[in-house]
């Protein structure tokens, strides 16, 4: 018997996080029964298992895609508005889904796969898979308001951002930056600069932890290779390892 969301998250239907969004809103049954409750268990050889009345299947094949997403694609299974998404770029018969999220015109790396626990790893803060980001800025920023940003700090809206690593790659009228995230928060690095007078004119990402876009063209993408996906696979161990433990102010950071 496991636990109703390592079940979901380890089929490929979601993050193990919004499986158990999944359950409290209904839409969860296990051998016709509506499950809610966030401690249930249930066998994953033995029980019918449906996310919105379809069956999952816990022990499919396993998929890693690296993609390099251009501007003008919605980070999203699908779009009302008939929008390009990251799954219309990547055809594969498993149904796989975005780790985390990049704007609509923001572009570079993206892992989209259907395993639940390595998404969750991957997804969380920490430095281990931190995100490199190159930026280009209106203007150039003073030295001052570059440490602001460095030290951490509090948006007009409340939000508390963590420190971050910034270097200068370029210097003038475009001013471009290389920026090192260890937090997620919902368009930091736009909300960053705005709130130091330096729009961001454009916005990529090179890097998630050891996975680069080394040779991935914009608008590419492929499959993680053997000895990626098992140094993911150490992650994922060294994360779980630490959750039976002690409580952890961050699991993630594995320091």
């Amino acid at each position: 018997m496991e636990r109703l969301q390592k079940i979901l998250a380890r089929a490929g239907v979601t993050a193990r996080r919004k499986a158990e969004l999944l359950m409290k809103e209904g839409r969860v049954t296990v051998n016709g029964r509506i499950v809610t409750e966030m401690g249930a268990k249930a066998d994953p050889v033995r029980d019918r298992i449906k996310v919105n009345g379809k069956l999952i299947h816990p022990h499919g094949r396993k998929v890693y895609i690296l993609l390099n997403k251009p501007r003008g694609v919605i980070t999203a299974a699908s779009d009302p508005r008939g929008r390009t998404t990251v799954l219309d770029l990547v055809k594969t018969k498993e149904r796989i889904f975005p780790v985390g999220r990049l704007d609509y015109n923001t572009e570079g790396l993206l892992l989209l796969t259907n395993d639940g626990d390595v998404a969750r790893v991957v997804s969380c803060a920490g430095s281990p898979f931190a995100k490199v980001y190159e930026v280009r800025v209106r203007s150039a920023p003073e030295p001052a308001a570059l440490e602001r940003l460095r030290a951490g700090m509090r948006l007009g809206d409340g939000t508390q951002l963590t420190g971050c690593r910034i270097r200068r790659l370029r210097q003038g009228s475009r001013t471009w930056l290389e920026v090192t995230l260890t937090q997620g928060k919902n368009r930091q690095i736009r909300r960053m600069f705005d709130s130091i007078g330096h729009p961001v004119l454009r916005l990529r990402r090179r890097r998630i932890g050891f996975l680069t876009d080394q040779g991935l063209p914009t608008g590419g993408h492929r499959p993680l290779t053997d000895f990626e996906v098992a140094r993911l696979h150490r992650f994922v161990r060294r994360v779980s390892s630490k959750d039976k433990g002690p409580p952890q102010n961050n699991a993630c950071t594995l320091a």
